[in-house]
């Protein structure tokens, strides 16, 4: 049970974060951690923690380690496979699963809440493809990260791996699938409520559900104030140090802030929906996350898989994402949530990304408009026996995709980026993919540039390096392979 604890008004705290998600929760804990000292407060607009896109059914759920995701290892300029990201959010992953287990050993929080093991496998179904899949399987296979993946085109092997990929599919397709049995299915709301619960109770660190950020202005000496509106009543707070990690909502709150850094940017918001079956047979047959390619001209948001998720301790069998457009940044959102984030800086910008991305509004519009049986179509694509009355529609998270100010105009971005003021006291995470599963790396670079770290370096380091041994710099290869079996042992894999 998440306890809170309410604040009085003109309180001053040395770090106030905005979103009650995986990122505040992540960032609260490694402050609390480091700093147990420092004064945290967590205010949320809604009633619990963890409700927007860090909900159970608002995200894939999968501890992206870059194992299946065929969109982590594009080709490049010279039409080669490019696995350099791949690596990057491998090891920022195996982060994730560095403190989980540090925590987990501490009776901190209960991993068997959140997380569950299950293999990443990478299935593709035409030649070019299967070419792809072999060649990127080649490349990643000699790095220690992927040193077990295995690679197959037999039709016999990718049923027992995955049966319903293969059941009534053309015997005559080229197919192939790679496959890393260390993978996982992560409850990121489980997680959150985890962490918050462990928060909970420290002296140091206060969680306020119902409390809306209204608008915050930076003051003297680096300090901010925040105006919120608790339960009906405003409020006044004031903060050396300041998170916004609200979501798609960020932006229009970032915007508020009127730093400098915040004027290059723009979102362009993204729905999503889930093809969800709960029959217990096809639950029991598949027991893997299947990542596919996209379709040619299809945005990276769109890249189809076929998952296994535990919520709350049940088993669903989820496929998509599909998308949509939507003017809300969150949910809960509003319909002017877009509008309110045009500014006469980003305004040239978000239209110069409307005109060079014709194809994705396009694809948006027309996923808008599909109905079950082309969803279910869809789905036959990976798996061919998908009969329409097992499954069912179910709204998931909004994405706010980034659009950012360059020389050449404007860009859209698919990835993870913090903004933060020059002197480290205001920070805001924009972007989705991979989000959560890299949150402890993210949320670790916050903690660098924050202008609490600036002070007290060295003695700092020491303290993240025992609570993270895998962001020490100077470990070597075998350092890092015994870590790892160590996260196995207390996490519970086993091959």
């Amino acid at each position: 049970m998440i306890t809170e604890k309410n604040f009085s008004l003109n309180s001053e705290y040395d770090a106030v974060l905005i979103g009650a998600g995986i990122m505040s929760a992540t960032l609260a804990l490694l402050i609390s951690e480091v700093f147990p000292e420092i004064n945290i407060l967590v205010i949320e607009k809604l009633s619990t923690s963890a409700q927007e896109s860090t909900g159970a059914f608002n995200n894939a759920g999968t501890g992206h380690a870059a194992n299946c995701e065929l969109n982590y290892t594009p080709l490049d300029e010279n039409n080669l496979i490019d696995i350099k990201k791949a690596l990057l959010i491998n090891n920022y992953f195996e982060e994730s699963l560095n403190i989980w287990a540090y925590l987990y050993e501490r009776d901190q929080i209960n991993i068997k809440k959140f997380l569950t093991f299950v293999p990443h496998i990478s299935f593709v179904n035409n030649v070019e493809d299967v070419a792809f899949l072999k060649k990127r399987y080649e490349l990643m296979k000699k790095c220690r990260e992927f040193k077990d993946m295995e690679f197959t085109t037999s039709s016999e092997e990718i049923s027992n791996w995955s049966p319903l990929i293969i059941k009534d599919r053309d015997k005559k397709q080229k197919i192939a699938a790679t496959r890393i049995k260390r993978g996982t299915d992560i409850n990121f709301e489980a997680l959150a409520r985890e962490y918050f619960k462990y928060l909970s109770t420290k002296s140091n660190v206060e969680i306020s559900f119902n409390t809306n950020l209204l608008d915050l202005k930076r003051i003297k000496n680096h300090k901010w104030e925040l105006f919120v509106n608790k339960d009906g009543n405003k409020k006044i707070l004031k903060a050396n140090f300041v998170f916004i990690g609200a979501g798609g909502k960020t932006i229009n709150l970032l915007q508020k802030s009127n730093i400098p850094e915040s004027k290059n940017y723009g979102g362009f918001p993204v729905s999503g929906k889930w093809l969800i079956s709960e029959n217990q047979e096809l639950n029991l047959k598949h027991h893997a996350k299947v990542y596919s390619k996209a379709p040619i001209g299809s945005p990276p948001m769109s890249v189809p898989h076929l998952d296994s998720r535990w919520i709350d301790g049940k088993k669903y069998l989820l496929f998509g994402p599909f998308a949509g457009f939507t003017t809300k940044f969150l949910k809960k959102g509003s319909y002017f949530d877009l509008f309110d984030s045009f500014q006469k800086d980003n305004l040239l910008p978000i239209f110069d990304v409307g005109l060079k991305n014709f194809e994705l509004i396009k694809y948006l519009a027309l996923q808008s408009t599909k109905n079950h049986s082309s969803r279910i179509k869809d789905l036959q694509e990976i798996m061919p026996s998908a009969f329409k009355d097992d499954w069912y529609l179910k709204n998931a998270g909004q994405r706010v995709q980034i659009i950012k100010k360059t020389k050449s105009g404007g860009a859209l971005k698919f990835g993870t980026e913090i903004v933060n003021s020059y002197d480290g006291s205001l920070f805001a995470l924009l972007g989705a993919s991979p989000g959560a599963s890299t949150a402890v790396n993210i949320m670790l670079k916050v903690l660098k540039k924050s202008i609490f770290y600036k002070e007290n370096k060295a003695a700092l380091d020491e303290k993240i390096n025992k609570l993270i041994p895998l962001n020490n710099s100077l470990l070597n290869s075998n350092d890092l392979e015994i870590i790892k079996r160590r996260n196995n042992d207390i996490l519970g894999f086993h091959q």
